[in-house]
């Protein structure tokens, strides 16, 4: 079952990517340039929020567990910010839910426990969760 898991969230930036490259960046530019640009948001906002806090908790909680996979959760947050091409406040605000999903773990969890162990798979569930439903529903229609 594991497997199934690392599966089904190896590939969430990826199919982030596919289906919304660029969709977040996309925000008219103000004729005067004096004029502040508009803060660009889509309606999946909240779902990448939340997807991006799951990604910094399961990066602190892999490597807690002795998972052997290094960099792979921050690299999959880097492949959804690259896939967003959000401007630097968006992409901070994304930024800042990963580090608040890992340290708010870092802070709970300072050893690897069945607890732990549970909250992965949780976790790792509704980020696959979350990522379907954002393509399914706002994805590209080519």
């Amino acid at each position: 079952m594991r497997k199934h898991w690392t599966a089904a969230t190896i590939g969430l930036a990826l199919l982030i990517a596919s289906g919304l490259a660029g969709a977040g960046a996309r925000a008219q530019e103000a004729d005067d340039q004096e004029a502040p640009k508009p803060v660009v948001t889509t309606p999946y906002d909240q779902s990448l929020l939340r997807l991006s806090e799951i990604l910094g908790a399961i990066h602190y909680m892999r490597h807690l567990c002795d998972s052997d996979e290094g960099g792979l959760w921050r690299d999959q947050m880097q492949a959804l910010l690259d896939a967003d091409q959000a401007d630097p406040a968006r992409r901070a605000r994304f930024i800042d839910s990963f580090n608040r999903g890992y340290e708010s773990f870092k802070a709970v969890y300072r050893t690897c426990t069945p607890a732990a162990t549970t909250a992965i798979s949780l976790y790792m569930d509704e980020g696959a969760r979350i990522a379907r439903d954002v393509v399914a529903r706002y994805g590209r229609q080519e």
